[in-house]
């Protein structure tokens, strides 16, 4: 029996619930039958206008912060791609048959994401349910227990938009925190010798998705040096801190070891007695600029791209093993190794750059060859701005990006 064709604009027309769908500036799309009947708002009278011209408050009412609060809200949705629950709020609307006069209301509002496959919010959900009945049924049943519950409503209302507040400014700060965190211990921009070569880092949108994603130049007895991008699980200060401790712990292992995999090797070992660094992912590059050597080794990372002179990108994918602490057993990792030539460039970089929800790695890793091959004849600099301004939405990202270009 094939599956029946659903029609959404129906069920949504249906739904029991008042439900309406906002651009990302605060207009109208659509607003459904349950939510032009309580709000006594035609579909005319929101659809393309702004939600608070619609509903604003109550010019009377000193105290008013409907708008506010739920302005709040949105603003969090937009900039975490989070749902919000707002605590009940009294939010008074003007009859539209007696313009002027305004009829006291209370909502249970839920604000939530419509993202799109690159996982940016294109429209917001915003769910209400009215409980004004609830106190209208009580006051039917005596006038002082209506007041005390409108009272108590209101109190708890109060209360929950203060708590709300804390978490909001805990969150604020920990994001704060965090990303001094990881800029400290991420290295400088500097020269890797007489070598060209530039880094980025770029925080995921949102007050908690501050991630454990780091970079490193290490340079190397000789023309050589070492490059390295990881990739922590988790989010917050913890992940910060774990990053910390993995990126020193690679950054001295480069320094001894006789190549990249050996590296990775001994930060494995590592990780295993660091809580919260199992399942991290991290890819090392030693250059020789002697022999003109590129040697590889990935633990679970996207593959790095070296982008040829004359145009073409090859994704180096020839020593890729599971990420640190991913076996039961310890055992040696494996390490590739490539020609280049003068004028190559070599492109580390983390999945932030390339994944996206819903979508297949391989439709990331396309676009990242095409932004290369469009300006393979930019200086590192350039480069790393052009790839992120090609590859990350002007809203940001869900995820970190870490990235580092080197002129071979």
């Amino acid at each position: 029996m094939a599956d029946p064709e659903i029609d959404y604009a129906a069920v949504f027309r249906a739904l029991p619930g008042m439900v309406a769908l906002l651009t990302p500036d605060l207009r109208y799309v659509d607003a459904n039958e349950e939510f032009q009947r309580v709000s006594g708002r035609t579909r005319d009278q929101l659809v393309g206008r702004y939600l608070f011209d619609v509903f604003p408050d109550n010019p009377d009412d000193e105290g008013a912060s409907g708008v506010k609060n739920l302005a709040a809200s949105l603003e969090r949705v937009l900039s975490t791609g989070a749902r919000d629950t707002m605590a009940l709020q009294r939010y008074d609307v003007e009859s539209v048959e007696r313009p002027g006069e305004w009829d006291k209301r209370y909502w249970s509002p839920v604000n939530a994401p419509v993202l799109d496959e690159d996982g940016q919010v294109i429209l917001l959900l915003h769910r209400v349910e009215e409980v004004t009945e609830l106190i209208k049924a009580r006051g039917a049943a005596g006038g002082d227990s209506a007041r005390r519950l409108e009272a108590e409503l209101y109190i708890r209302a109060r209360e929950l938009q203060e708590v709300n507040e804390r978490l909001r400014k805990a969150h604020a700060r920990e994001r704060e925190v965090a990303l001094a965190l990881q800029e400290a211990m991420l290295p400088a921009p500097g020269p890797v010798g007489h070598h060209h070569a530039a880094v980025r880092y770029r925080p995921a949108l949102g007050s908690l998705n501050v991630c454990g994603d780091w970079y490193d130049l290490v340079d190397l007895p000789g023309d050589r040096i070492a490059v390295a991008v990881g990739d922590v699980v988790g989010h917050g200060l913890r992940a910060a801190g774990v990053m910390g401790l993995l990126r020193s712990a690679l950054s001295a292992a480069c320094r001894v070891a006789d190549g990249p995999a050996q590296a990775l090797d001994v930060l494995g070992l590592y990780a295993r007695s660091v809580e919260g660094a199992q399942n991290t992912t991290a890819v090392t590059a030693f250059i020789d600029w002697d022999t003109h050597l590129l040697t590889y080794s990935s633990a679970g990372h996207p593959p790095p791209a070296l982008l040829r002179r004359g145009g073409k990108v090859e994704f180096l994918d020839g020593a890729t093993d599971p990420p640190l602490g991913a076996r039961p057993d310890h055992e040696p990792r494996p390490q590739a190794q490539t020609r280049f030539t003068e004028g190559d460039t070599l492109v580390l970089y983390s999945d932030g750059l390339i994944e996206r929800r819903h979508e297949d790695i391989d439709s990331g890793l396309a676009r990242l060859v095409g932004s290369l091959v469009r300006h393979r004849a930019a200086t590192p600099e350039e480069l790393a701005d052009a790839v992120l301004r090609e590859l990350i939405a002007p809203a940001g990202a869900t995820d970190d990006t870490a990235l580092v270009i080197v002129r071979l």
